[in-house]
């Protein structure tokens, strides 16, 4: 299967445009690509015509030029015609935007479409999905342009069966500063499955990890995929819906999946060295995290803050997650003191946390973190920064970069997520050091490295 038509298509037909209403999903998809991506799009529609300015093709097989991709959003009765007919001219993939299909009791219908794509060898995205968002290169969602959340580009690969909730998931990648390199709604995932774009994944070079919302597999699916997960040379995260019996009731009713045993589904995932998330925001972080590092730790944590309070939360919410956070030996304590400010050294409290006080500057930070990182006992440094400190600069977050390159040890830093920080935040994302706007967050950022298995 050419998987790479779907992603890196040049040429694209929008199948079921219509030519008296705008906001028909396939004319918002025709419109979109049409004039904000560097491809050649062909709209088409059986009753032909003109759509301003742009001939209306009757049938992709019409279309003179070969085409890479086609884009089906017209009644769930046409689609096998449409995709014969897309078979007969050549298309090197296809994503099938339209519902009623397996999930609304039409099984039938949708074996008959996988039937004849598999005669044709022509891989198809979906149907009941949102489809392909590939950044600067092609977007076949049906949501306008002026309502999208768009992340930056990154090396973050989304895979979701829910449209809805990746598209939620990318509004919220984009407010954490999380870069994609794709993002792909699946839907009754009727011929490509998760095993399919995890194998396609695991080669490409713009991916470091692959993220999955699942509902539910097929008969032997779970099995295929944690054991291709076991073999993938990058971070695979899982969040998977479905775990009680309503939830795995409303899985059936929306993909036509089977939940499964969530405890069993669960226990395998991590006999196979995959992450699993057990909510959004885990699944935030530990995207995050692991698009930074792939270096497994222990947990052992040290704690570097400019106030006391936010210290004692981050122990908490290390402890809850067994994460370990020795104490500073004294020896070590002094050595540190002896390198911080005259406004800090006398009375910042170094015992691990470390805290610096809101008398605290650039250099004191600088000077903890180096120690620590240069310390067995630790295998990995949080950093609480309070950008309102008096003596904290927009530089401290690329100073603080600069120990990570140099030592190696892992870093994640917690700053409140206000543009007014946006400096200090850049200073570290510009450099591959995760921030969380949370503390939270950011001890799920180092939990993802305790649970991730060497790479």
């Amino acid at each position: 299967m050419n998987f790479r038509a779907f992603f890196e298509p040049r040429t694209v037909a929008i199948v079921g445009v219509s030519l008296s209403n705008d906001r028909h999903p396939a004319n918002v998809i025709y419109y979109k690509n049409h004039l904000r991506y560097p491809i050649k799009v062909f709209p088409v529609n059986p009753k032909g015509g003109i759509l301003q300015g742009e001939r209306v093709f009757t049938r992709v097989s019409e279309i003179p030029d070969k085409v890479d991709l086609a884009v089906i959003a017209a009644r769930a009765e046409h689609v096998i015609e449409i995709m014969t007919d897309c078979a007969r001219a050549g298309v090197g993939a296809a994503a099938v935007i339209s519902g009623g299909f397996a999930e609304s009791g039409r099984r039938d219908l949708e074996e008959r479409l996988v039937a004849v794509a598999r005669e044709a060898d022509l891989p198809f995205i979906g149907p009941n999905c949102l489809g392909i968002f590939s950044p600067a290169r092609v977007d076949t969602f049906f949501l306008p342009s002026e309502r999208m959340v768009r992340p930056e580009p990154g090396n973050v690969a989304l895979i979701s069966q829910s449209g809805g909730i990746l598209v939620d998931q990318m509004i919220k990648f984009a407010g954490e500063g999380v870069g994609i390199s794709k993002a792909v709604s699946i839907g009754n995932k009727a011929l490509i499955k998760e095993t399919d774009l995890l194998n396609f994944l695991a080669r490409d070079r713009g991916t470091k990890v692959i993220a999955f919302y699942m509902e539910g597999f097929g008969r032997n699916e779970g099995r295929e995929f944690v054991l291709a997960a076991e073999k993938c040379p990058k971070p695979v995260i899982v969040l998977k819906a479905g775990k009680s019996p309503a939830g795995s009731r409303a899985v059936s009713s929306h993909t036509a999946s089977l939940a499964g045993d969530h405890e069993v589904f669960s226990a395998v995932l991590a006999q196979h060295g995959v992450v699993e998330a057990e909510n959004e925001a885990e699944l935030i972080s530990f995207s995050q995290s692991l698009s930074c590092y792939r270096k497994s730790i222990q947990g052992r944590i040290g704690i570097i803050t400019g106030s006391g309070g936010h210290g004692a939360m981050a122990v908490d919410a290390c402890v809850a997650r067994d994460l370990s956070v020795p104490a500073l030996s004294e020896a070590d304590q002094a050595e540190i003191r002896a390198k911080l400010s005259a406004s800090a050294q006398p009375i910042a409290a170094l015992g691990n946390p470390l805290d610096l006080t809101g008398s605290g500057l650039d250099d004191d930070f600088v000077a903890a973190a180096s120690h620590l990182s240069r310390t067995p006992a630790f295998d990995c440094l949080l950093l609480l920064l309070l950008p309102y400190i008096p003596g904290i600069t927009a530089d401290l977050g690329a100073r603080l970069s600069q120990v990570y390159s140099r030592e190696g040890k892992p870093l994640v830093a917690y700053i409140p997520h206000v543009e007014k920080y946006r400096m200090l935040i850049e200073g570290f994302q510009l450099n591959g050091v995760p921030v969380s706007h949370s503390i939270e967050g950011a001890v799920l950022m180092a939990e993802a490295l305790r649970r991730c298995r060497p790479c």
